[in-house]
């Protein structure tokens, strides 16, 4: 592919995305919000900003295109999250080099959210006011397959396919408060299928690298009356080891700046900042933060990594909830 081919197709995935961006309206109506919620403990950690940083399998949920720098046979993560109100996501991804990269990068991913359980109620002319109608056990998942492939030594593409599904239990339409049990249920049950797209490009000015990725898009989907949107996200991101800067007895340390710009569907733009310095490739201390967001500003982690093993763990204080902690230990065979 030569330079110019290579400048179109940049080109063309700028204007198709900023194309997409003044398309949208914020509706605040999107549903199945966990495909928004950071997976593994690195990513939080940076804030959520790795549009253009190599997240080796776990870059299945941010950017499939950065499956593609994969130089291993196989890679394997696992990650547990105790997010708010006691929610925990489990989550794996798996990403497969069967031929060093010419027949490209192949990957799993697989996410399950539990809510926990809630008393169902619904409201009544009675003297408490509300009906108990039992326990509600809500879930949701996805399953995907993933697709990367370097298309020239600066240039991948790369895409994310995946079946998800949200269960909030049954509700009672029309209901008979003097015989409950005899009254309509209506299942609050809503399955897709929805699609990420990624490109990264290495620019050849030292590490600097440029990566832009879409992120749920699919059709409109409703539960019983209520019709609405999955939490289509574009991103644009820049990254680039700062140590490129200083002498060569240095380069046992590396200083990651990665920077985010984010248009989500259903809440203002916002901008994420990660900064992770490393040392021989086996201590991490990172960092981020994130504009326009009530709920959460900064964020910690570190990372500990030796002999094809990684142990990953991010803390995200949380204004309003339980502080949110994520743990994620891989492996790179």
């Amino acid at each position: 592919m030569n330079k110019r081919l290579l400048f179109l197709i940049l080109f063309f995935s700028a204007v198709l995305f900023s194309g997409a961006v003044s398309a949208q309206s914020k509706l605040a109506q999107t549903g199945l919000q966990f495909l928004s919620v950071s997976t593994d403990a690195r990513t939080a950690s940076l804030s959520g900003a790795v549009t253009s940083v190599n997240n080796y399998s776990n870059s299945i949920f941010t950017n499939p295109a950065m499956l593609a720098e994969m130089n291993s046979t196989l890679q394997l993560s696992v990650n547990y999250n105790l997010w708010i109100a006691d929610i925990k996501y489990n989550s794996f991804s798996a990403a497969f080099n069967p031929s060093d990269g010419l027949l490209g990068i192949f990957g799993i991913s697989f996410v399950y959210v539990d809510y926990g359980t809630v008393e169902g109620t619904i409201i009544a002319q009675n003297n408490q006011g509300f009906i108990d109608v039992g326990n509600i056990s809500p879930s949701a998942y996805s399953i995907g397959l993933a697709y990367s492939k370097a298309l020239t030594d600066k240039f991948s593409v790369g895409g994310h396919v995946k079946y998800v599904s949200q269960n909030l239990g049954s509700a009672y339409i029309n209901y008979d408060e003097e015989n409950i049990s005899s009254s309509g249920k209506a299942s609050n049950k809503v399955s897709a299928v929805a699609f990420d797209f990624g490109t990264i490009y290495k620019t050849g000015f030292k590490s600097l690298a440029f990566g832009i990725s879409v992120q749920n898009f699919s059709k409109e989907i409703k539960f019983v009356r209520e019709s609405f949107q999955l939490p289509l996200t574009f991103n644009i991101g820049i990254s680039m080891n700062m140590v490129d800067f200083m002498r060569e007895e240095f380069r046992s340390h590396t200083l990651l700046l990665s920077i985010d710009a984010v248009h989500p569907r259903s809440y203002p733009e916002q901008l994420k900042l990660g900064l992770e310095y490393e040392y021989l490739n086996i201590l991490s201390l990172r960092v981020g933060y994130i504009s326009s967001s009530d709920l959460e500003k900064l964020s910690y982690g570190i990372g500990i990594h030796k002999f094809g093993l990684s142990f990953d763990y991010s803390y995200t204080p949380n204004k309003f909830f339980n502080n949110v902690q994520r743990f994620t230990l891989s492996f790179v065979l």
